[in-house]
């Protein structure tokens, strides 16, 4: 638990620092105030800023000229107007090089992830043939075990999404785990997704058996979804099946009314890096599109093309600011 405060609170200093070096000079007083706030708020924004300033100075100082200004960085973010696109950069890689730490420390921690039977990492897709024909694609940072006896075939999906055709064998039934349901099945497709403590149940074809501990077993119908929680199985609605097929079959991502926040969520978690946007912000915008998840940096741009209120800033690869800044 402190690993992963320490991780959202060296992403908030990220935050923090990159809006420090705004061209806006309005910007950068409203951050000037905000980030004493939050550092004031708690012992761990502190040091949280204070190893990000660290390693601004750090290559700052390496960036500079013999007998240059080595002053800190919070000083130089909020003055010296002729350098800030340099500085905006070294702010950027101040926070890339942070946000990697904490996130090679918290992966540390997820050895259920990194030592799964099959993987795909961000941004990429696979798909595998099991010992008895069905085929499962795991989605972008998708993980699965496999577990097959001669009475059971149990797959367990440890994080992210799959889509899954199973081969028909009457003898053996085909379960997904996803901690939160046992999803039984003896010939179908369908997918299936761990999110923020639950389970999406999408079915393409024939049907499942979803069954939650210590709650009624609930058939899901071809054409039906539902989102399963520790609470049993949640209402059935209904979907388009082939649009489901064929976005995953295309890697898109296909959004009728949508808040703005959640498509970036969706986006987020197909590109490396970090994403940043402010919810709040962003709450009134909301989409219908379809976004190719296989080239975030182009559904990005076609963002901007359809809500020019929003501004996108690529400060590098693997670091991107979304916000709609008020017109004055």
């Amino acid at each position: 638990m402190n690993t992963i405060r320490a991780e959202v609170a060296a992403e908030q200093a990220a935050h923090w620092i990159v809006q420090l070096s705004a061209d806006d000079p309005a910007e950068r007083d409203t951050a000037q105030a905000g980030f004493a706030a939050w550092k004031a708020a708690d012992p761990l924004h502190a040091t949280a800023a204070a190893g990000m300033e660290n390693l601004l100075r750090q290559l700052n100082a390496v960036r500079e000229p013999a007998g240059g200004d080595h002053r800190p960085a919070r000083s130089a973010l909020a003055a010296i107007a002729p350098k800030r696109q340099r500085l905006r950069q070294l702010a950027a890689a101040s926070a890339v090089a942070a946000l990697v730490l904490t996130g090679a420390l918290v992966s540390s921690e997820r050895p259920a992830y990194l030592l799964a039977d099959l993987r795909s990492p961000t941004g990429q897709w696979s798909t595998h043939t099991l010992a008895d024909g069905s085929h499962l694609t795991l989605g972008s940072d998708s993980a699965v075990n496999v577990r097959f006896t001669a009475g059971e075939r149990h797959v367990e999906l440890v994080r992210g999404d799959i889509l899954v055709n199973v081969a028909k064998d009457a003898q053996r039934p085909f379960i997904v785990d996803s901690k939160q349901a046992a999803i039984r099945a003896l010939g179908t497709r369908f997918t299936v997704r761990r999110d923020d403590g639950a389970t999406i149940l999408s079915m393409l074809e024939s049907k499942v058996l979803a069954q939650v501990p210590q709650h009624p077993a609930v058939v899901v119908q071809a054409g039906q979804r539902t989102r399963i929680t520790d609470d049993g199985v949640g209402p059935l609605q209904a979907i388009d099946a082939a649009s489901v097929q064929d976005a995953w079959r295309a890697r898109q991502l296909v959004v009728d009314d949508l808040p703005l926040a959640e498509v970036l969520d969706e986006l987020a978690r197909h590109r490396p890096g970090q994403l940043h946007y402010d919810r709040a912000q962003i709450a009134g915008i909301r989409v219908a599109a379809v976004l190719p998840l296989d080239d975030t940096d182009k559904a990005l741009q076609l963002l901007i093309d359809n809500f020019p209120q929003l501004r996108i800033r690529m400060l590098t690869r693997y670091l991107v600011m979304v916000d709609a800044p008020v017109k004055k």
